[in-house]
């Protein structure tokens, strides 16, 4: 009798592990530390074994985005996750959603988070959850901070602010610009530039056109040079040398901002900041070994 009773114990161990096995949900984050204010992207991965085409995205609530703070704070909604966007999932196929969550929940704390993402299966009256994944938001050294105006149609400018701030993530330092109004607290984009050698000191300018100018060491020879505009958006990315000459920021007589002196090459890798993700869309392939 024991070992029948183990027997079925094992039989209906296995048919639960079958049956959560026809779709698994797995949840991907670019990084695991974030400024206040920058943007959360995660990715849902959905993996389909249950024999048939799955119909997704048909309606809001096929899926939910749970986010709590690991020190029980309730994290405050300020709109609804747009999910909405119908596509079909066969067999043996895995599809991601990659899906933003700063402009729709307030982040903004400093504090570790925990993220559930569980897709529902209308057809069949179930739902499936990933296992939880946690990050971090995690406040910054500021480095330097500059106001600037932006023209308006009617009236003075609009004063903003431009803050450089360093953090150190894992063993490797990062240098963030935060883009926000003058007093701070309505942040219009933080972006993460690159990373920041610890022997060096980013070089800051702001040129005519109010765009922010960045020249800052992130290797033993090599230098990264960020342009951004009073948006937030990263409108350039170059990386030099040092050669001969030390590359350095000049400032010209009517205003504009070069770099001279160094060998300026094409950046191997964009910074993280450079690299946007258009959200709500789909990818869609077969699983392979080892994701």
């Amino acid at each position: 009798m024991r070992v029948s009773g183990l027997l079925i114990t094992a039989f209906f161990a296995a048919v639960c592990c079958r049956a959560i096995a026809q779709v698994s949900v797995e949840i991907k984050l670019d990084q695991e530390q974030y400024l206040p204010g920058e943007t959360v992207r995660i990715a849902v991965r959905i993996t389909n074994f249950s024999g048939q085409t799955l119909r997704l995205g048909e309606t809001p609530d096929w899926l939910a985005i749970s986010v709590e703070s690991r020190d029980g704070f309730i994290v405050p909604k300020t709109g609804e996750i747009p999910v909405v966007g119908p596509f079909t999932l066969p067999s043996a196929h895995v599809a991601t959603k990659r899906v933003e969550l700063t402009p729709y929940l307030d982040l903004s704390r400093p504090a570790r988070y925990s993220v559930i993402a569980t897709v529902q299966i209308l057809e069949w009256d179930q739902a499936f959850s990933s296992a939880p994944v946690t990050f971090d938001i995690v406040e910054g050294a500021k480095l330097w901070e500059r106001e600037f105006g932006v023209p308006t149609t009617n009236g003075p400018p609009e004063v903003r602010k431009y803050t450089l701030q360093q953090v150190n993530y894992l063993k490797q330092v990062k240098l963030y610009v935060r883009v926000t109004d003058a007093s701070g607290a309505k942040v219009h984009r933080v972006l993460c530039l690159g990373p920041l050698a610890s022997f060096g000191h980013p070089r800051p300018a702001v040129d005519k056109l109010s765009n922010l100018h960045v020249l800052f060491q992130s290797g033993a020879r090599s230098f990264l040079y960020c342009v951004v505009n009073p948006d937030g958006d990263l409108v350039k990315c170059e990386t030099y040398d040092y050669a001969a000459t030390r590359p350095r920021l000049m400032a010209s007589a009517d205003g504009d901002v070069t770099v001279v002196g160094g060998v300026r090459r094409p950046a191997r890798n964009a910074p993280a900041g450079a690299v946007t993700n258009a959200p709500g869309t789909n990818k869609i392939g077969r699983p392979t070994n080892g994701g």
